[in-house]
This record gives structure tokens, C-alpha cells and sequence, in this order.
């Protein structure tokens, strides 16, 4: 470490709003609604709120899976949460996911609405209401929620600790960067031994341990996120890529991943999605709202 300065941490730790970097305007040290604001609710039994980022496309790729095996059932309605501006504080948004992150879940398919947070859990619990992308002998379905949970305790590796420190962080610190590539070349290594030995993270078949690390992992191997490919050297890691690949290729993934999203190219911007025709007619090379899209 090569830093000029030196920190000390006070005795009590106080919030220093001029030191939140790129995302100051929506960090703060309590939880709660900032403002009121009542949530949409559209025609189908199931409400997303949510944002294209990797965790929000898991849960879009679910339904978008579900959806094309027929599941009617999993019809629905993708409306979109800008976080950058602060939707994710209104009051409507926080009695869903008392976390105030994206995405958060309504089922409305019964008669006392069901909310689900957090992106594993709602990936469970969609495989759980209609039977699919979860396996039901115990040895498989263990490796499955194994590989599953794997991506909810190592994402915050990836994210919040080398993206942050690489690519966001006001100060680059040589530290704090060593320390998370470290970890992430690890990770990837772990993804990698594993997928030489399986086609899928559970074994021959895609479930939704995939679909949870597809979307973070799958885009750090194809430099999508961070601007890292080259730093972290992903092309080292060839069943990773394989892996990647194959999922990639799958109609419903590329359906939703369009859904919530805000940057890109226009054509895979679809900002709310409301009808399976939506992929159709209203993404934003055919919305006539190029200018929105740079949100």
C-alpha cells in the first residue's frame, strides 16, 4: 500500500455526507421511506419493481422462463424503480422491501397479497409456486441452493467491494483493489473448476442457481461490467465462458435482460414490460423515447 495519507477511525463513527463518492445522493445510515408515493399496480397476478441491474435481471430471466414454458401463472407486470433518483425510498416501494433494493415482488394472486425481497428469495419462491428450475431429488436440489446461496454471501465481493473500490470509489486505493480482485479471481476460479466438471452449476440441468449467477458473474466474463475484463484476465477462465455462453443464447434470457433497462443500446431497453408483445413494439428504438433513455 502506497497511500499518502493515513486514516484513523474516530471513536464514534458519524455520517459524513461529502464522502458517499457516485452514489452520496442515495447512501444513508437509516432505513425508511424518504417521501410518499404509492406503488403501480398493473393487470397480472405477479407486480416487479425493479431495475436491470444484475440482480434485477435474475428475477426478469425467472419470469421470462417461466413464461415460456407455459407457466400463465407468471404473467407479469415489470414496472421500473429508478434507484439513482431515489424511487426505491418512496413509501409504497419500502412496505414492499423494507431494504429499500431492488427488485421487490408482489404476488397478487390470492386474496392476501404475498410481498417477496431479495433476489434469492424471490427466485425460490417462484420456483417453489410452479414447480420448475428447482430440482426435487435432495442431492441435486442441495447443490442447487448450495450454488444459489453461494451467489448471495460472494456477490458483495464483486460488487460493493472490487466494484466499488476499481470502479466508483473517489480514491483509488491500491488496498482495497488488490484485496477484491484477489477475492474475484478466486471466485471465478471456484465458478470455473466447478463448471468443468457440470454443464450447469447443479449438475445437467439449468435451475435457478444459474439465473442468479449468470448475470453477475456472466457479465464480469464478458467485460460487461466494471470495465475489468482485462485487469482480472477473464478469458482465463475458458467453462466460465462456456457456461456463459450457453445461457446467453436462451430466447427468455435475452428477453429478460431487455426488461427495466435504462442504458444500452435502445432496442434493449424495455422500461416497463406489461405484455409478452412488449418486446415487440415499445422498446425504445420504437418508443419514441430516445431521450429517456440515458436515465
Amino acid at each position: 500500500m502506497n497511500d499518502s495519507t493515513l486514516y484513523t477511525p474516530p471513536t464514534v463513527w458519524k455520517w459524513n455526507t461529502e464522502n458517499g463518492g457516485r452514489f452520496a445522493s442515495i447512501n444513508r445510515p437509516i432505513a425508511g421511506p424518504t417521501h410518499d408515493k404509492d406503488l403501480p399496480i398493473g393487470r397480472h397476478p405477479l407486480q416487479l419493481y425493479s431495475l436491470a441491474t444484475p440482480n434485477g435481471v435474475k428475477v426478469t430471466v425467472m419470469l421470462e422462463e417461466l413464461l415460456a414454458l407455459k407457466f400463465s401463472g407468471a404473467e407479469y407486470d415489470a414496472w421500473l424503480i429508478r434507484i439513482t433518483e431515489g424511487d426505491q425510498f418512496g413509501s409504497g416501494f419500502v412496505a414492499v422491501n423494507p431494504n429499500s433494493k431492488i427488485p421487490a415482488l408482489m404476488d397478487r394472486s390470492s386474496p392476501k397479497p404475498i410481498r417477496i425481497f431479495e433476489s434469492g428469495a424471490i427466485l425460490l419462491y417462484l420456483a417453489e409456486k410452479f414447480g420448475a428450475f428447482l430440482p426435487t431429488d435432495a442431492a441435486t436440489r442441495a447443490e442447487c441452493l448450495s450454488w444459489l446461496f453461494w451467489q448471495m454471501g460472494s456477490t458483495p465481493y464483486l460488487g460493493g467491494g472490487f466494484g466499488h473500490f476499481y470502479a466508483y470509489a473517489p480514491t483509488k486505493i491500491e488496498y482495497a483493489i488488490d484485496r477484491f480482485a484477489m477475492e474475484v479471481k478466486r471466485q471465478l476460479d471456484v465458478l470455473d473448476r466447478r463448471l468443468a466438471q457440470s454443464e450447469y452449476l447443479a449438475g445437467a440441468d439449468y435451475t435457478i442457481a444459474d439465473m442468479a449467477v449468470w448475470p453477475w458473474y456472466g457479465a464480469l466474463a464478458k467485460g460487461l461490467v466494471y470495465e475489468a475484463a482485462e485487469f482480472l484476465q477473464v478469458q482465463e477462465y475458458p467453462h466460465v465462458q462456456r457456461w456463459t455462453d450457453a445461457i446467453a443464447k436462451r430466447p427468455a434470457v435475452q428477453r429478460g435482460r431487455k426488461v427495466n433497462r435504462v442504458w444500452g443500446e435502445l432496442s434493449d431497453q424495455l422500461h416497463e414490460r406489461h405484455d409478452a408483445g412488449d418486446f415487440e413494439t415499445k422498446t425504445q428504438d420504437k418508443a419514441g423515447e430516445g431521450k429517456a433513455g440515458a436515465g
